[in-house]
């Protein structure tokens, strides 16, 4: 009897043991997901700013912002073609080697045509995996390459893969950089089917969403019409990011994420 009691007793410890393990997993699962950085929506920005805006409030009318990574690149004309033709303007989030460093011409047409130029970094790292100097300049040496095209310095900046962490945060801050994230992806660049690419951005986007697309994709330009005109057909405004955020300025450091 005193053994089956020892025994009973034992296998009580061993399953409140293993209760007490699987709690702390999840607790450390959840403290290793939790966001390490400071971050907001849209609607938040905007909630809490006050002010006038110029031209679509997105108080009022139900936004979308249209941005593009990775560019410029050969295809970008056609796609500035296309928004040109529909009124709108768009954040591009350009990158520096094979892209700025290639097509200096297609960057500052961007830019005249109103469209809000944001950095995408240098090389495209994970700046959560380099050093702080690495990263800095890789940011910096981007920085400066637009502010000479295009005689202005963007206020905001896309980390590549959407990784990044309080470094990333502080540097960002001391560049005067406001960190945006999406709601919206397509993943372009895993198919050349635009009809897909349509049909991936439509189930995802909401009002107040962030879509991101990749204009030097095969499939991705051909798609953009008809994604504007579904838009448009669903009441959507499409804006820019900052835009999305007025009357909020972008702040600094910041990730903006819906």
């Amino acid at each position: 009897m005193f053994f089956r009691t020892r025994t009973r007793r034992s296998r009580t410890l061993i399953a409140v043991a293993a209760a007490a393990s699987a709690v702390l997993a999840v607790v450390l699962t959840l403290a290793l997901t939790v966001s390490t950085y400071d971050h907001t929506s849209p609607r938040a920005a905007r909630a809490g700013a006050s002010g006038s805006v110029t031209g679509t409030d997105c108080r009022k009318v139900k936004c979308v912002a249209l941005s593009f990574d990775g560019g410029p690149s050969a295809t970008t004309p056609r796609l500035l073609d296309i928004l040109r033709q529909d009124g709108l303007h768009a954040t591009f989030f350009v990158q520096g080697r094979g892209h700025i460093a290639k097509y200096p011409d297609i960057l500052r047409r961007i830019a005249a045509e109103g469209n809000e130029v944001g950095n995408h970094t240098w090389t495209h790292p994970r700046l959560t995996e380099i050093g702080d100097a690495e990263a800095r300049a890789e940011l910096t040496r981007t920085q400066d390459a637009i502010e000479r095209i295009t005689g202005t310095r963007p206020v905001l900046m896309r980390p590549p893969q959407g990784r990044t962490d309080r470094k990333v945060e502080r540097i960002c801050r001391e560049l005067g950089l406001a960190q945006v994230l999406w709601s919206v992806t397509a993943k372009d660049y895993e198919t050349t089917d635009s009809a897909l690419i349509t049909k991936r951005v439509l189930d995802q986007t909401h009002r107040d969403g962030i879509i991101l697309l990749h204009d030097l994709h095969k499939g991705t330009v051909p798609a953009v019409p008809g994604i504007i005109k579904a838009l448009r057909q669903r009441g959507y405004t499409i804006v820019t990011v900052s835009q999305l955020l007025a009357p909020a300025e972008p702040r600094p450091g910041m990730v903006y994420r819906p």
